[in-house]
């Protein structure tokens, strides 16, 4: 009786966790989660289809005002339609030297449908992205086929849970140099280089100091040989 109970319990916490995993897992989420500040690049959201009973027939994306992006263009997806909303900045902002007075705030997919156990990837090229922030917070809008609508806007605090329905965050990372190259490296990469010649010819001044000597005691033991052959034939002659 007492295993009985011990395995039910056992069995209740692993569903339970098995059951906060799959809800953590199936948030509308942007991917991949980080990039370059400053930059451009294309990004994912990533909307999975949370009922059983309904499928997903419409995602909404809030792209942040305070953040604005000059360059937002949604990928052609098979059976789905996007549409692209912009506003008018109070402010023109300068990009490559043209003023943009409008930024795009919304971008709407629907006309196609995300069934059970299933999910859509909507990918977007965005730019520029900020070089003052650290994230960018996009709130979204799912809505289902039985009129279900789901608001993925709750804005994750420092130190606090992840809240029910968390909104999608990139994360802007420090941007990478241009080059890749660290300056410091031809110098020491040229250091290198320099000591490898000087052991190279430390090596072949002594290569060459061996070889000479080896000569030089060649040629006395030929003498030497020489000079021995001599007195022995002086001797046959005196004889």
């Amino acid at each position: 009786m007492k295993t009985s109970r011990v395995s039910f319990a056992a069995a209740l916490a692993a569903g339970a966790v098995l059951a906060l995993s799959g809800t953590a897992f199936a948030h509308v989420s942007v991917q991949p989660g980080e990039a370059a500040k400053g930059g451009y690049a294309t990004i994912s959201f990533k909307v999975p289809n949370e009922r059983d009973n309904a499928s997903t027939t419409q995602i909404e994306v809030n792209f942040p005002v305070d953040q604005p992006l000059t360059s937002v263009m949604p990928q052609d997806i098979p059976g789905w339609t996007s549409t692209v909303e912009k506003t008018k900045l109070d402010k023109p902002l300068s990009v490559h030297g043209k003023q943009v007075n409008e930024v795009v705030t919304k971008v709407t997919w629907s006309g196609g449908k995300i069934e059970p156990g299933k999910f859509q990837q909507f990918p977007v090229s965005v730019g520029k992205l900020p070089d003052n922030a650290d994230k960018m917070v996009f709130k979204a809008i799912q809505t289902y086929d039985n009129n279900e609508v789901v608001r993925w806007i709750e804005e994750t605090k420092d130190g606090a849970p992840e809240p029910q329905t968390p909104a999608p965050v990139l994360k802007l990372t420090a941007a990478k140099p241009a080059d890749g190259h660290d300056d410091a490296k031809p110098a020491a990469d040229a250091k290198s280089a320099g000591k490898g010649e000087e052991k190279h010819d430390e090596a072949a001044a002594k290569s060459g100091s061996d070889t000479t000597a080896r000569a030089l005691g060649i040629a006395g033991i030929v003498l030497g040989l020489g000079g021995v052959a001599f007195g022995i034939a002086s001797r046959r002659r005196s004889a």
